[in-house]
């Protein structure tokens, strides 16, 4: 929960910034106590967070000014955690991504447009087109339920442990 989310979606002008460097902060701390103490019997971590986000909602949300001090701030957050050996993309189209959001049922989330889905998701994929020298893998999750489907969440926890190239890997199943 953060208390900023409601207010953005009100009035995202005045909001964007106070719950992007409030992401930002949460999501360092929980990566900087993962790993100050990793557990040694465990062969992975799996994040369903990845810092990065943070600076591509960034790129959507704030005006020009703020966007350049955000970065400068995400610069110091960032050289801080140690960069993941997969970087898992879970694709859905974002009129699904918007059902998803209406079942979820939270209401200041209701309000969401396609188009502001739409220019997140955009976001994303022209960061991962960035990214050449990791290992991503995009998977086409429509259909996929992996939350209340056993054999879907089997299948996810297969893919990722498998090795993949350098650049963009797509999968669906």
């Amino acid at each position: 929960e953060n208390s900023f989310l409601p207010k953005f979606y009100k009035d995202p002008e005045r909001y964007a910034f106070p719950l992007e460097l409030s992401f930002l902060a949460d999501r360092y701390q929980q990566l900087k106590d993962h790993f100050r103490q990793p557990d040694l019997f465990k062969p992975i971590t799996v994040s369903d967070y990845f810092i990065y986000k943070s600076l591509i909602f960034a790129g959507q949300n704030l005006e020009s000014a703020e966007l350049t001090l955000y970065k400068r701030m995400f610069e110091i957050v960032s050289s801080l955690v140690p960069r993941p050996d997969l970087l898992v993309y879970l694709y859905l189209p974002t009129d699904q991504t918007k059902q998803n959001i209406i079942t979820r049922g939270r209401s200041y989330e209701q309000q969401i447009t396609l188009q502001y889905l739409d220019k997140i998701q955009s976001g994303y994929m022209e960061f991962l087109k960035q990214l050449t020298d990791w290992r991503i893998l995009l998977v086409e999750t429509s259909g996929i339920d992996f939350v209340w489907r056993g054999e879907d969440y089997k299948w996810i926890s297969e893919i990722v442990r498998k090795d993949y190239p350098v650049g963009i890997t797509r999968i669906g199943k």
